[in-house]
């Protein structure tokens, strides 16, 4: 690859940095945090009543796997719940995590006691590592929130 490629390329991933940092603090502005916060909530009751519906999972499995609806779905609940609340980071972090545990679990038990369905501690342990990935971003990129 030459010079030129590579300045090249340096540039549109500058350029992508830019337009997603930029699309970033949009979405996580102060005026949509209530929002954000009820949205991870909203998620989450939606997830357990849609999985309590028969053959609403395996519809979805067609779309895509356990691994990747767990991981996008318990992840952006943990973004709603990390950047919902103002706290330092350290507190919405613990907070976030935990209640994604307890979300996990709580939906895997609803799970375990439908005929058509199974509980997995597998699907609970996706769902924990995802809020802790989505933490341990968040945590790296967002600035401490401003003191109100």
């Amino acid at each position: 690859m030459c010079a030129r490629h590579l300045v090249m390329l340096w540039w549109r991933f500058a350029n992508c940095c830019a337009t997603m940092t930029a699309l970033l603090s949009l979405i996580i502005d102060d005026r949509w945090r209530t929002l954000r916060y009820r949205a991870a909530w909203m998620l989450y009751v939606a997830i357990v009543l849609m999985g309590s519906v028969p053959g609403v999972r395996a519809e979805m499995g067609n779309v895509a796997s356990g691994i990747v609806l767990h991981t996008v779905a318990y992840g952006a609940i943990t973004f709603g719940l990390f950047t919902g609340t103002s706290a330092s980071k350290q507190t919405r972090a613990l907070r976030s995590i935990g209640t994604v545990v307890l979300m996990g679990a709580v939906d895997e038990l609803v799970q375990s006691f439908l005929p058509y369905r199974r509980g997995a501690v597998s699907d609970w342990l996706i769902d924990c590592n995802a809020a802790v990935i989505m933490v341990a971003l968040l945590w790296a990129w967002l600035p401490e929130p401003r003191a109100r």
